[in-house]
């Protein structure tokens, strides 16, 4: 089982949810923002493996190259450009289709592979721990997030998705058996929550959405939950103490009032996914 936790905008705590979820639920944690992979900050895992991850790029042979700029032509990411007496080569554009090699009539075009970032895995707070990581001013985290969920195991795997619903989401979604939506009670937080919904409900997965941040009261986001029937499977009180434990290094989950919210909202999130 796959559960991939989400949120429509970035802030609304998703990777607090998602680690506190993860020890509650006694699953894999595998970090899938890879731009900005917060979760081992919580976690603090030790660190067991390590791995680079490759992309292919081409290369022009200019002794073969006859500059017919069919390449280029080919190239739908505009990763090649026909400039004057040569081709030119946007690596970090690249894509990896291999379009430019298959109408290259000259055979003037091979591949070589760059890094862009690598993959980390470990245990922490008595849980495997695994997360990606995208090398500075690389443009396209999708491959990392490929080899990272590529690799998983047949176990039990929370997965934290990036925010947004971006084509790293999408990819993410992909290896997912159930989502949980996490959002805030505010304009904004509703707004970006109805896009995430709407991408969930094409993979045709059962989901249902946690409100973080909640004072308790009624509010826009429980009531769109009622409209749409969409399961509610918890909120996670607004409240300063939370912060006063994460300045101390302490998880939520760790405290006797937030592990009983986290232990019902894993209850639930078991019983709407058919765990």
């Amino acid at each position: 089982m796959n559960i991939a936790i989400l949120s429509g905008k970035g802030g609304t705590g998703k990777t607090t949810v998602s680690t506190n979820l993860a020890i509650t639920l006694g699953v894999s944690y595998v970090d899938c923002d890879v731009e900005e992979p917060n979760g081992f900050i919580f976690l603090n895992p030790t660190i067991q493996n390590s791995e680079e991850v490759f992309v292919e790029y081409p290369i022009i042979n200019k002794e073969k190259c006859v500059l017919c700029g069919a390449c280029a032509k080919a190239c739908q990411f505009n990763a090649l450009a026909k400039a004057g007496k040569e081709i030119v080569v946007f690596e970090k554009l690249c894509h990896d289709c291999g379009a430019c090699k298959l109408v290259c009539k000259a055979e003037a075009l091979s591949y070589t592979k760059r890094p862009i970032g690598k993959l980390e895995n470990g245990v922490g707070k008595g849980i495997v721990c695994s997360r990606g990581i995208l090398n500075i001013g690389e443009p396209m985290a999708v491959p990392v997030i490929r080899k990272l969920l590529g690799g998983l195991t047949e176990e039990n795997h929370l997965i934290d998705c990036p925010p947004g619903t971006s084509c790293n989401v999408v990819n993410s979604l992909k290896y997912a058996d159930a989502a949980v939506l996490v959002t805030e009670p505010s304009e904004f937080g509703l707004h970006d929550l109805k896009m995430a919904v709407a991408l969930v409900k094409l993979y045709k997965i059962p989901f249902g959405i946690i409100i973080n941040k909640d004072d308790g009261k009624e509010n826009m986001i429980k009531d769109f939950c009622k409209e749409s029937g969409i399961s509610l499977y918890g909120t996670i009180p607004y409240s300063m103490e939370a912060a006063a434990l994460y300045s101390k290094g302490i998880m939520l989950c760790e405290d006797e009032f937030y592990k009983k919210v986290f232990q019902n909202i894993a209850g639930k999130i078991k019983e709407v996914s058919l765990w």
